[in-house]
């Protein structure tokens, strides 16, 4: 039996029926709460490993949870709404949301979101190194290799790949990223970041047309894979 706990907080019970048959039957454990009061109150008597929230709660929006959550609930949350535009997705993940899948869904990609949400949790602890494949990063040394060859980074390209990759499989928004690596005034200079994604990618990746490390979320920002 998978250890992870998932909390999921859904006012829908046909969604609720439906991700409990498919989580169980992926050995994780499910506990459910269909609105906003209930659900919060079950994060802070449970703490579960991850929560899947939809938006659309009956007494409060599902935005508003999830900021009282990140007051005090530092997992995963994975939304999970109708609502497909891009203003709720960068909300939501301006607000902290780990993840957003516009429902319906496909069950394959969300089973897929929750492990690399579920493998961030367990990583998240400062480490010395980290490895994805042919690439490596030493945070300590500064150091970046791919196939073991090393690769020269400025500065501001070194912290740009050591943020994308403390926050694997988290979704980026280009606001979010432009606050951390340049600070507050750059935070609408979206064409700035493309240029060092762009120069990034030209050393990191084999393919940099076809990325595997660095891929984007039309219109809302990056993914480290």
């Amino acid at each position: 039996m998978n250890k992870a706990e998932i909390l999921l907080i859904d006012d829908e019970p046909q969604i609720r029926k439906l991700l409990d048959i498919l989580l169980v039957g992926n050995d994780y454990k499910v506990i459910h709460a269909a609105t906003a009061k209930e659900g919060i109150m079950m994060a802070a008597n449970h703490s579960p490993d991850l929560i899947l929230l939809d938006l659309g709660l009956p007494d409060k929006s599902g935005h508003e949870v999830l900021k009282e959550l990140r007051l005090w609930y530092t997992k995963a949350i994975i939304i999970l709404s109708v609502q497909k535009s891009e203003s709720d997705i960068i909300t939501a993940l301006d607000s902290g949301a780990t993840d957003y899948l516009t429902k319906p869904f496909r069950t394959g990609e969300l089973l897929a979101r929750i492990r690399s949400s579920l493998r961030r949790n367990q990583t998240k602890s400062e480490s010395s190194t980290f490895v994805s494949g042919d690439l490596q990063i030493d945070f300590v040394a500064r150091i970046v290799t791919v196939n073991g060859i090393q690769v020269k980074l400025t500065l501001t390209e070194f912290n740009l790949l050591a943020l994308f990759a403390k926050e694997e499989g988290k979704v980026l928004t280009h606001q979010y990223i432009l606050k951390e690596i340049w600070g507050i005034g750059y935070q609408t200079e979206t064409q700035y970041l493309r240029v060092f994604v762009a120069q990034l990618r030209k050393k990191i990746e084999m393919n940099p047309n076809q990325p595997f490390h660095i891929t984007t979320e039309s219109g809302v920002g990056y993914r480290f894979c």
